[in-house]
């Protein structure tokens, strides 16, 4: 502090600090002016991709679901569904489809990754709803708690999709999809957007890092070896049983049969 009161009044301390200050206004403001040009840039650039995603929804998407997404025919209005439905539909394959009486399958997809983000990004625009996420973004490997998470899917999903995520018969001809082998971001956005018969599991339902914990035990479940010998599909017992009956009462025929033969 004596060193700058030594020099307050020295004649240069007048121009020194003017030029100061001027530099920093200048850096100050070249800082805010790149920031502003980023922004605008971006939203340039989010702009164009949701110009594209309304070409390809009017040209593959309107017939069912409207040249505004609010809905014709069998196709339901997509306004305020989020992106997450989106990627998680179209990502899939399952949209688009010719029937959609049926239930939609998992197939390969129509359209390539930027396609998807074009349309998700262009109904994401209409109305707010959850966002798409990457597989990147979701750290189950270290947030995920895999015997919570088995627990959970014992209690919320294995009434559906089996307890050993095999997927499983549900009523009015129906069923509920295998998530062995499901890309991690369509897990979680199947479950923050109930797809078809599934219901959506709110974060008051399952919080965001429970969410992980499921994630982390389907993965498992996925590497599991069968200790047990032949897994027939592990769908249950249903399965199990038919293959006992059919093989015992084959033996039994087989036994009856060659005592009959031998009492000739």
């Amino acid at each position: 502090m004596r060193f700058i009161s030594k020099y307050r009044r020295h004649r240069f301390a007048g121009p020194l600090l003017l030029l100061g200050a001027l530099l920093f206004a200048a850096l100050t403001y070249s800082a805010a002016q790149a920031v502003t040009e980023q922004a605008t840039l971006s939203q340039s650039d989010k702009a164009t991709l949701i110009a594209e995603g309304k070409e390809i929804f009017a040209r593959g998407c309107s017939s069912c679901h409207g040249l505004n997404a609010e809905g014709a025919g069998v196709g339901p209005s997509l306004i305020g569904v989020g992106a997450a439905s989106v990627d998680f539909q179209v990502a899939t394959g399952r949209m688009p489809v010719a029937d959609m009486s049926q239930q939609i399958a998992r197939k390969d997809p129509v359209y390539n990754d930027q396609e998807v983000a074009a349309l998700a990004a262009y109904v994401a625009s209409l109305a707010p709803g959850p966002a798409a996420v990457t597989n990147e973004e979701l750290a189950w490997e270290r947030d995920g708690n895999m015997a919570q998470g088995g627990e959970l899917f014992r209690n919320n999903c294995a009434m559906c999709h089996n307890l050993a995520g095999q997927g499983g018969a549900l009523t009015q001809g129906k069923y509920a999809p295998t998530v062995m082998g499901v890309e991690v971001k369509h897990i979680y956005e199947a479950m923050i957007t109930g797809p078809q018969a599934m219901p959506v599991f709110s974060e008051t339902i399952l919080t965001p890092q429970e969410k992980l914990s499921i994630i982390k035990w389907i993965k498992h479940a996925e590497t599991e070896p069968q200790l047990g010998g032949a897994a027939l599909g592990r769908v249950g017992p249903v399965t199990e049983g038919l293959v006992a009956w059919l093989l015992g009462l084959g033996l039994l025929i087989g036994v009856a049969v060659w005592l009959t033969a031998k009492a000739r």
